[in-house]
């Protein structure tokens, strides 16, 4: 059934990471729960998948996303988030009954959550990146040849090679990632890149101490760099992950929101929810490895679904949560898009 026109009465939302299962299986059109004209960066991969792996998922998911034709896929800035929207003739199949309007396509691109899928070889960035991916992040969870992760006990930060990736994202363009990094390792990015890095999935220990959150000192040292940090949520980075809890989960959302931006100021927050389309508590169950018990200690983990984030849902939105708080229009616009936006235009090699 075709998408509704989207409201332009509320902002285009950036999302800077969320998670289609990493299987031959996945749905691409399950992504149009977002809403048209969105910007939306899928994974394509983490610690347990090889160069190989992410390279087949990124063919499937390109090639589905173009035959579904509600679908732009970037590579540039003014694919993902054009002031107006031009399509190419053969990017909607003609008689399709889905098709929408031009400007009212989503936006996709994708990111690798581990630096594992390079295969060790720092050229791989520049192949992935021609094929739309725009963010990677050293370590997922745990230590590998890039530096450690935020569930490892002993914190050495980016290893020679790591810095040697940080410089390489740089060159080629591409977003330096901390989010599930070690808290060393997001400081050493931060202090060898040239270029804005970003969290695109992090909330803040402050409110809630996780291994996944992050310090002041590392949300400071990301600003500094002209960066972003994306608010997700997940339950479980939240505080907030009673199944029922829906509502609890926006106004948290909203809490890290409101205290990112009195920390190092609203131009440095954006969105990054993390939304899976799967059950990833099965991927969890499955690999232990990659994981602990920060995971699971709490349950099966709940998320905060796309409907949730700009009002299309029974509860209020985190668009509107926002509005009562006192963000302004402009303030909303800046969060849900606008701030990744100009951070990308500064990274992106078009």
């Amino acid at each position: 059934m075709p998408h509704q026109r989207p409201d332009r009465s509320r902002p285009r939302l950036w999302e800077q990471h969320c998670c289609l299962p990493l299987l031959p299986s996945a749905a691409v059109g399950d992504l149009t729960r977002y809403r048209l004209g969105s910007y939306l960066s899928v994974n394509v991969g983490f610690s347990l998948h090889s160069s190989r792996d992410s390279l087949e998922l990124l063919d499937l998911f390109r090639r589905d996303a173009l035959s579904d034709g509600r679908f732009r896929l970037v590579g540039s800035i003014d694919d993902a988030w054009p002031a107006e929207t031009l399509v190419p003739e053969d990017a909607v199949a003609p008689g399709d009954s889905t098709a929408v309007d031009p400007d009212e396509l989503i936006a996709l691109a994708f990111d690798l959550e581990d630096s594992g899928p390079l295969d060790g070889d720092l050229d791989n960035v520049e192949l992935f990146y021609s094929l739309g991916v725009r963010s990677l992040l050293p370590s997922y969870n745990h230590a590998n040849a890039a530096g450690c992760g935020c569930l490892d006990t002993e914190d050495t930060g980016l290893t020679a090679y790591g810095r040697d990736l940080v410089r390489t994202l740089n060159e080629v363009g591409m977003f330096a990632d901390g989010s599930h990094c070690s808290r060393r390792t997001g400081l050493d990015i931060s202090a060898t890149t040239t270029a804005p890095m970003i969290y695109s999935h992090s909330n803040f220990a402050a409110l809630w101490e996780h291994p996944r959150n992050i310090t002041d000192e590392q949300a400071r040292a990301c600003a500094e760099t002209g960066g972003v940090i994306g608010i997700n949520g997940v339950g479980i980075f939240l505080g907030r992950n009673a199944p029922a809890a829906h509502a609890d989960r926006v106004e948290a959302m909203a809490d890290h929101i409101a205290y990112g931006a009195e920390l190092v100021g609203i131009e440095h927050i954006g969105i990054g929810s993390d939304y899976s389309f799967d059950d990833f508590n099965e991927e969890i169950a499955e690999n232990p490895e990659a994981f602990s018990d920060a995971y699971t200690r709490w349950g099966p983990i709940q998320w905060t679904p796309p409907e949730d984030l700009l009002g299309e849902s029974t509860v209020p939105g985190l668009d509107e949560v926002l509005a009562k708080r006192g963000f302004s229009e402009a303030d909303r616009a800046a969060i849900f898009g606008e701030n990744f936006a100009r951070v990308a235009r500064e990274v992106w090699r078009d």
